[in-house]
């Protein structure tokens, strides 16, 4: 015999799901909303997808208004990645490894932090099919994502992966934890460096975000890259584009990475298996 619905169990079935994505204010240039509710609204799901600015100083306060307010799944991205490790109740073992959360499921107040960025950039090299088993790989960036590139490309079996960044001591600590090496970030417009890939992990990709960031990538001469992939998206004029035009290298933004791992990202919140191509078509126009 069928239970009667209790007043909670009522309320619950009727919820609407409200999903979120933190950052500052780069959040506003997130394709991410865009995505999710084109998706949502394919899948049926009663649900809705927000951005949310928050003050570096506030991520503890913005982490606990997700139990608060029943949030049912949230993104991270910079420059929250690794600062919202002390707030999770869990995390999977892949986040745990790389030391950096871009998804969080928010379940029975509890909190579980993901890494679906490391998957997505995978996905992201086999749609290209660009194997980077037995190569070498630049990594320019410290940060969550740099961390999330190095750990695939180390599963992936890399024959070697060089890190740089402006930090030394960052650098330094990232590359001691995946066993790679470490390397200035302005040795790279001095040195020739011998690799098939490189990734830029840091969130600059234009002039007008860092004059001299600019320079280092305009004085980055490669032997041998076969491939230039900017995690980042949308910069009419992107310095990592022209360095591998330069070059005559293929280049690669990051819109691609973001709708694989947004699929992923969508299962762990929903449960739901999309196909890829819907969260491909939710990036057009």
């Amino acid at each position: 015999m069928n239970q009667p619905l209790t007043f909670l169990d009522a309320t619950l079935a009727f919820q609407t799901k409200v999903f979120c994505i933190i950052s500052d204010q780069r959040v506003f240039r997130s394709r991410s909303p865009a995505i999710f509710a084109k998706v949502l609204g394919r899948t049926g799901i009663n649900g809705v997808y927000v951005p949310f600015m928050v003050e570096d100083g506030n991520i503890g306060k913005a982490l606990e208004s997700l139990r608060v307010l029943n949030i049912a799944g949230a993104n991270i991205t910079a420059p929250f990645k690794e600062k919202v490790l002390p707030y999770l109740d869990l995390l999977s073992e892949g986040a745990n490894i790389i030391g950096a959360v871009n998804t969080i499921v928010c379940k029975g107040g509890q909190l579980k932090g993901y890494n679906t960025n490391a998957i997505g950039i995978m996905d992201a090299l086999n749609e290209v099919n660009f194997d980077i088993a037995g190569k070498k790989a630049l990594v320019i960036g410290t940060g969550g994502s740099a961390r999330a590139v190095v750990f695939i490309l180390n599963w992936l079996r890399a024959e070697s992966v060089v890190v740089a960044g402006r930090d030394n001591q960052k650098t330094c600590r990232l590359a001691g934890h995946f066993n790679c090496t470490p390397r200035s970030l302005t040795d790279l417009a001095e040195v020739p460096i011998d690799v098939d890939l490189i990734v830029n992990a840091t969130s600059i990709s234009s002039r007008d975000e860092s004059i001299e960031l600019t320079g280092i990538a305009e004085g980055i001469k490669s032997n041998g890259c076969q491939l230039v992939f900017d995690l980042n998206y949308g910069r009419r004029e992107n310095i990592w584009q022209a360095l591998a035009q330069k070059g005559g290298i293929r280049f690669m933004d990051g819109l691609s990475a973001l709708a694989y791992q947004a699929r992923r990202t969508f299962l762990l919140w929903t449960g739901q298996e999309v196909p890829q191509e819907e969260f491909l078509k939710a990036l057009e126009p």
